[in-house]
């Protein structure tokens, strides 16, 4: 039986948030943002809610019916090379960090090093999160999620890119079809490691 999927709306919001709340935890690299239990636990599901914000309004989320899991994507377009003006839009991190915890410098200089390695060339989908229910995984939700997507890639001829935070997640997106920029890697500082990943449009 295939997994129902729909549009997440403001009615979502919530719903959204304590998902990727439960399911980034234990995730490396927001244990990196946020070190030490009481501080995630405090704080983690503030910065979760300010990326919901953000794709709420700029992107779209999808949703399984059963609400078990979410994935947060942007339409990229290209930047053009000879205007700077494309680079620029970033007072994001910053704002980020305001909204979250303005005393919490990895909020933003989490923001601002993963729009450095962020290819800008070519216009293209970016998977910014997926999150599933802890007590959900392993059924594939993921995968069905990100396939729903993938398949409208391939008939339109776009890339899509993510970054992957934890070595499973790795596996998972190259089994998809997605391959590390290996000269992109992010190694965060006295923290792990982020690869970056790029798929192209398959026929």
């Amino acid at each position: 039986m295939g997994v129902g999927i729909r549009a997440a709306g403001e009615r979502d919001r919530e719903l959204v948030v304590r998902l990727l709340d439960e399911a980034f935890r234990e995730d490396p690299v927001s244990r990196w943002v946020f070190p030490g239990e009481d501080y995630l636990r405090s704080t983690h599901h503030r910065l979760m809610a300010a990326f919901t914000d953000i794709v709420l309004e700029a992107g779209r989320i999808d949703v399984t019916e059963d609400g078990s899991a979410c994935a947060l994507w942007l339409s990229v377009p290209a930047v053009d090379p000879a205007d700077p003006a494309g680079e620029g839009h970033d007072d994001g991190p910053a704002q980020v960090r305001e909204a979250v915890d303005p005393a919490n410098e990895r909020v933003e200089l989490i923001g601002r090093l993963t729009g450095e390695i962020h290819p800008a060339d070519r216009a293209h989908e970016y998977l910014w999160m997926i999150g599933v229910a802890p007590g959900r995984r392993g059924e594939g939700l993921g995968t069905a999620l990100l396939t729903s997507v993938l398949d409208r890639c391939d008939r339109e001829g776009l890339p899509a890119y993510l970054e992957a935070s934890n070595a499973d997640s790795r596996r998972l997106y190259e089994r998809l079809g997605f391959t590390v920029l290996a000269d992109r890697v992010l190694e965060l500082p006295d923290g792990p490691t982020m690869w970056p990943m790029w798929r192209e449009p398959q026929a």
